[in-house]
């Protein structure tokens, strides 16, 4: 496999592109911010990412979070909503009925909070590190090669 753009491993960035701040940039995209400025809405709906800011005019349409945001919102919630039920268990052994109306209004109120939190996290991964058309260049989409 083969790639026409070189990377330089230690700046996470390609070579003729200067080093973009991650921590910052994740930061910003968590806050539901530009990751360029810090300023511009990420997002023009729940999870809409705006094809481009509104303060700078970076372009933001090249973001690919597919289903990574998911995963992180579920990873997050199932933390803290099963360690919250076998605390509640073991103090209080509560019914059923108790559990459900506790978990289950929380869970969806997390899983709200969080969802949009780690979409805004990983564009800012992805603009940070020049990646899917981040940099400028257009992303190959080719398929890998099946088999040799």
């Amino acid at each position: 496999m083969s790639d026409s753009t070189t990377y330089d491993s230690s700046r996470a960035a390609p070579l003729d592109q200067p080093p973009r701040a991650l921590g910052q940039s994740l930061l910003r995209g968590m806050r539901l911010r530009c990751p360029n400025c810090g300023i511009g809405r990420l997002f023009s709906k729940f999870l809409k990412v705006q094809d481009s800011c509104s303060h700078c005019g970076e372009e933001l349409h090249h973001h690919r979070a597919d289903d990574a945001p998911p995963y992180v919102t579920i990873f997050i919630v199932g933390h803290i909503v099963v360690a919250l039920v076998l605390a509640v268990e073991v103090a209080f052994q509560p019914s059923y009925l108790i559990h459900a109306l506790l978990w289950l209004p929380l869970s969806l109120l997390l899983s709200l909070f969080f969802l949009p939190v780690s979409k805004g996290a990983i564009v800012g991964w992805q603009w940070a590190l020049y990646m899917h058309g981040f940099g400028g260049e257009e992303d190959g989409m080719d398929p890998a090669p099946v088999g040799d």
